[in-house]
Protein backbone atom coordinates (compact mmCIF):
# COMPACT_ATOMS: atom_id res chain seq x y z
CA UNK A 1 0.00 0.00 0.00
CA UNK A 2 3.33 2.32 0.82
CA UNK A 3 4.46 1.75 -2.60
CA UNK A 4 1.02 2.55 -4.53
CA UNK A 5 1.22 5.80 -2.61
CA UNK A 6 4.52 6.55 -3.10
CA UNK A 7 3.86 6.05 -6.95
CA UNK A 8 0.88 8.13 -7.30
CA UNK A 9 2.29 10.65 -6.09
CA UNK A 10 5.78 10.34 -7.61
CA UNK A 11 3.72 10.67 -10.61
CA UNK A 12 1.51 13.71 -9.63
CA UNK A 13 4.96 15.33 -8.92
CA UNK A 14 6.78 14.89 -12.14
CA UNK A 15 3.15 15.07 -14.48
CA UNK A 16 3.23 18.78 -15.11
CA UNK A 17 6.70 19.37 -15.47
CA UNK A 18 7.58 16.22 -17.32
CA UNK A 19 4.45 17.07 -19.97
CA UNK A 20 5.99 21.31 -20.68
CA UNK A 21 9.61 19.93 -21.06
CA UNK A 22 8.14 17.01 -24.00
CA UNK A 23 6.06 18.93 -25.62
CA UNK A 24 7.87 22.49 -25.59
CA UNK A 25 10.75 20.74 -26.86
CA UNK A 26 8.82 20.40 -29.71
CA UNK A 27 7.45 23.61 -30.17
CA UNK A 28 10.70 25.15 -29.64
CA UNK A 29 11.58 23.12 -33.02
CA UNK A 30 9.00 24.59 -34.91
CA UNK A 31 9.56 27.69 -33.62
CA UNK A 32 12.91 28.02 -34.99
CA UNK A 33 12.57 26.56 -37.72
CA UNK A 34 9.61 29.80 -38.60
CA UNK A 35 12.70 31.87 -37.65
CA UNK A 36 14.82 30.05 -40.59
CA UNK A 37 11.99 30.01 -43.67
CA UNK A 38 9.76 27.19 -42.66
CA UNK A 39 6.45 28.00 -41.73
CA UNK A 40 4.96 24.53 -41.31
CA UNK A 41 4.64 23.79 -37.64
CA UNK A 42 3.15 27.59 -37.64
CA UNK A 43 0.51 26.99 -40.00
CA UNK A 44 -0.18 23.40 -38.23
CA UNK A 45 -0.42 25.25 -34.85
CA UNK A 46 2.49 23.26 -33.65
CA UNK A 47 3.87 26.17 -32.60
CA UNK A 48 2.40 26.64 -29.14
CA UNK A 49 2.54 26.75 -25.30
CA UNK A 50 -0.55 24.39 -24.96
CA UNK A 51 1.07 21.05 -24.70
CA UNK A 52 -2.10 19.32 -25.72
CA UNK A 53 -0.98 19.35 -29.49
CA UNK A 54 2.29 18.05 -28.71
CA UNK A 55 1.04 14.96 -26.72
CA UNK A 56 1.80 11.31 -28.11
CA UNK A 57 -0.23 9.15 -26.11
CA UNK A 58 2.41 6.45 -25.68
CA UNK A 59 6.08 8.66 -25.82
CA UNK A 60 4.54 11.89 -23.57
CA UNK A 61 1.96 9.64 -21.29
CA UNK A 62 2.48 6.05 -21.04
CA UNK A 63 6.21 5.61 -21.51
CA UNK A 64 7.06 8.15 -19.02
CA UNK A 65 4.24 6.91 -16.49
CA UNK A 66 5.58 3.29 -16.96
CA UNK A 67 9.09 4.83 -16.06
CA UNK A 68 8.01 6.60 -13.31
CA UNK A 69 6.07 3.62 -11.53
CA UNK A 70 8.66 1.51 -12.08
CA UNK A 71 11.02 4.14 -10.53
CA UNK A 72 8.43 3.97 -7.24
CA UNK A 73 8.05 1.20 -7.04
CA UNK A 74 11.82 -0.28 -7.40
CA UNK A 75 12.79 1.90 -5.00
CA UNK A 76 15.18 3.40 -7.60
CA UNK A 77 16.19 6.95 -9.82
CA UNK A 78 16.13 5.47 -13.29
CA UNK A 79 16.67 7.34 -16.31
CA UNK A 80 13.55 9.00 -17.24
CA UNK A 81 12.10 10.07 -21.09
CA UNK A 82 9.87 10.47 -23.65
CA UNK A 83 8.82 12.11 -26.59
CA UNK A 84 6.06 14.21 -28.14
CA UNK A 85 4.72 14.18 -31.57
CA UNK A 86 7.53 15.29 -33.98
CA UNK A 87 6.86 18.95 -35.38
CA UNK A 88 6.63 19.15 -39.09
CA UNK A 89 9.32 20.44 -40.22
CA UNK A 90 9.97 21.20 -44.77
CA UNK A 91 14.09 21.80 -45.07
CA UNK A 92 13.35 23.41 -48.48
CA UNK A 93 11.85 26.28 -47.24
CA UNK A 94 15.20 26.79 -45.13
CA UNK A 95 16.96 30.31 -46.59
CA UNK A 96 20.23 28.42 -45.61
CA UNK A 97 19.30 24.76 -45.27
CA UNK A 98 23.01 23.34 -43.11
CA UNK A 99 22.07 26.83 -40.93
CA UNK A 100 18.66 25.81 -40.34
CA UNK A 101 18.70 22.49 -39.47
CA UNK A 102 21.64 23.48 -36.89
CA UNK A 103 19.64 26.00 -35.05
CA UNK A 104 16.01 24.02 -35.41
CA UNK A 105 18.15 21.28 -34.17
CA UNK A 106 19.75 23.30 -31.06
CA UNK A 107 16.20 25.07 -30.36
CA UNK A 108 14.81 21.75 -28.74
CA UNK A 109 17.14 21.18 -25.83
CA UNK A 110 18.08 25.04 -25.65
CA UNK A 111 13.97 24.74 -24.71
CA UNK A 112 15.00 22.46 -21.97
CA UNK A 113 17.87 24.73 -20.99
CA UNK A 114 15.39 27.80 -20.25
CA UNK A 115 12.58 25.10 -18.64
CA UNK A 116 15.08 24.10 -16.42
CA UNK A 117 16.19 27.80 -15.47
CA UNK A 118 12.54 28.92 -14.63
CA UNK A 119 11.85 25.90 -12.43
CA UNK A 120 15.26 26.57 -10.15
CA UNK A 121 13.73 30.56 -10.02
CA UNK A 122 10.56 29.31 -9.23
CA UNK A 123 12.08 27.25 -6.25
CA UNK A 124 14.26 30.23 -5.58
CA UNK A 125 11.33 32.34 -5.08
CA UNK A 126 9.22 29.38 -2.83
CA UNK A 127 12.25 29.78 -0.74
CA UNK A 128 12.44 33.56 -0.50
CA UNK A 129 8.84 34.29 0.58
CA UNK A 130 8.69 31.29 3.20
CA UNK A 131 7.03 29.03 0.96
CA UNK A 132 7.93 24.92 2.31
CA UNK A 133 5.03 23.28 0.99
CA UNK A 134 6.23 19.66 0.34
CA UNK A 135 5.19 19.45 -3.20
CA UNK A 136 5.65 22.56 -4.45
CA UNK A 137 8.86 22.11 -3.58
CA UNK A 138 9.20 18.68 -5.03
CA UNK A 139 7.23 20.22 -8.11
CA UNK A 140 10.34 22.68 -8.64
CA UNK A 141 13.21 20.18 -8.17
CA UNK A 142 11.56 17.83 -10.84
CA UNK A 143 11.40 20.45 -13.09
CA UNK A 144 14.79 21.11 -12.77
CA UNK A 145 16.33 17.19 -13.23
CA UNK A 146 13.43 16.40 -15.69
CA UNK A 147 14.32 19.64 -17.81
CA UNK A 148 18.31 18.44 -17.53
CA UNK A 149 17.99 14.15 -17.97
CA UNK A 150 15.79 15.03 -21.17
CA UNK A 151 18.63 17.68 -22.89
CA UNK A 152 21.25 15.66 -21.49
CA UNK A 153 19.26 12.49 -23.73
CA UNK A 154 18.40 14.67 -26.67
CA UNK A 155 22.30 16.00 -26.53
CA UNK A 156 23.97 12.33 -27.52
CA UNK A 157 25.63 12.79 -30.49
CA UNK A 158 23.55 10.41 -32.70
CA UNK A 159 20.93 10.48 -35.56
CA UNK A 160 17.92 10.85 -35.40
CA UNK A 161 18.72 12.96 -31.70
CA UNK A 162 19.02 16.73 -31.72
CA UNK A 163 22.69 16.26 -30.46
CA UNK A 164 23.45 14.05 -33.54
CA UNK A 165 21.53 16.88 -35.60
CA UNK A 166 23.24 19.33 -34.60
CA UNK A 167 26.99 17.33 -35.09
CA UNK A 168 25.70 17.16 -38.47
CA UNK A 169 25.52 21.07 -38.70
CA UNK A 170 28.98 21.41 -37.48
CA UNK A 171 30.63 18.36 -39.66
CA UNK A 172 32.74 19.35 -42.58
CA UNK A 173 29.95 17.40 -45.74
CA UNK A 174 31.77 14.43 -46.18
CA UNK A 175 31.91 13.55 -42.65
CA UNK A 176 28.40 14.67 -42.24
CA UNK A 177 27.48 12.48 -44.92
CA UNK A 178 28.54 9.45 -43.07
CA UNK A 179 26.62 10.50 -40.01
CA UNK A 180 23.69 9.98 -42.54
CA UNK A 181 24.25 6.13 -43.07
CA UNK A 182 23.83 5.90 -38.95
CA UNK A 183 20.13 7.25 -38.78
CA UNK A 184 18.82 4.41 -39.64
CA UNK A 185 20.29 2.09 -37.12
CA UNK A 186 20.00 5.41 -34.68
CA UNK A 187 17.52 3.79 -32.09
CA UNK A 188 19.14 0.66 -32.46
CA UNK A 189 22.12 2.01 -30.87
CA UNK A 190 20.29 4.33 -28.15
CA UNK A 191 18.66 0.81 -27.42
CA UNK A 192 22.11 -0.95 -26.62
CA UNK A 193 23.34 1.70 -24.95
CA UNK A 194 20.18 1.67 -22.28
CA UNK A 195 20.47 -1.60 -21.99
CA UNK A 196 24.39 -1.22 -21.14
CA UNK A 197 24.27 1.62 -18.89
CA UNK A 198 25.43 4.04 -21.44
CA UNK A 199 22.93 6.28 -21.34
CA UNK A 200 22.90 6.41 -17.76
CA UNK A 201 26.80 7.01 -17.61
CA UNK A 202 26.01 9.87 -20.18
CA UNK A 203 22.93 11.76 -18.25
CA UNK A 204 24.38 11.14 -14.72
CA UNK A 205 26.39 14.31 -14.87
CA UNK A 206 23.24 16.43 -15.85
CA UNK A 207 21.54 15.00 -13.05
CA UNK A 208 24.67 15.45 -10.80
CA UNK A 209 24.69 19.52 -11.35
CA UNK A 210 20.54 19.18 -11.30
CA UNK A 211 20.84 17.66 -7.86
CA UNK A 212 23.82 20.37 -6.79
CA UNK A 213 21.83 23.03 -7.77
CA UNK A 214 18.49 22.08 -5.66
CA UNK A 215 20.76 21.73 -2.72
CA UNK A 216 22.07 25.07 -3.29
CA UNK A 217 18.93 26.56 -3.31
CA UNK A 218 17.80 24.73 -0.41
Amino acid sequence: MDSLYHAIQLVCVYAIPLIFAITLHESAHGWAASKCGDPTAVRMGRVTLNPIPHIDPVGTIAIPGALLLMSAFTGGGGLLFGWAKPVPINPRNFRNLRQGMLLTAIAGPGSNAIQMIVWALLLKLCVAVGIYDKFVLSVCSAGISVNLMLMAFNLIPIPPLDGGRILRGLLPERAGEQLDRIEPYGMIILLVLMVGGGLTFFVRPFLMFGQWLVNLVL
